[in-house]
């Protein structure tokens, strides 16, 4: 596992501040969001540190579309087993801060337990 010295994700999944672990294998921890925004949201973390989606894909160096990947079947294996499938689910990644993105490291939000609306469909 890397991490980011100041990194707030990166201290949750070193255990030096706590957090409920809804999720753990040996690639990605996944925990409750403190502000949710439907029923059910989580945050699914990578043990790697990666600071956001576009550091993921550099122009050159090296990519993390295993890591991604890997980042998006967690999500539905956990979506899967907190009942949010057939019925449906929101996974969400927001990168840079025009995107929304506060923390700076790569995690997906999964939202559901409700119908979501917004302009998203």
């Amino acid at each position: 596992m890397s991490k980011a010295i100041d990194c707030l994700f990166c201290k949750i999944i070193s255990g030096a501040i706590p957090s409920p672990r809804i999720y753990e294998d040996a690639d990605f921890i996944c925990i409750s969001d403190i502000r949710p925004q439907s029923k059910h949201h989580y945050l699914v973390l990578p043990k790697k540190h990666v600071s956001s989606l576009d550091q993921a894909f550099p122009e050159s160096g090296e990519s993390q579309a295993l890591l991604v990947g890997k980042l998006f079947e967690t999500a539905t294996r956990i979506a899967r087993e907190k009942k949010l499938l057939p019925g449906g689910f929101r996974a969400v990644i927001n990168t840079g801060q025009d995107g929304g993105q506060t923390v700076f490291h790569l995690h997906l939000h999964i939202l559901g337990g409700e119908a979501l609306g917004g302009e998203f469909a």
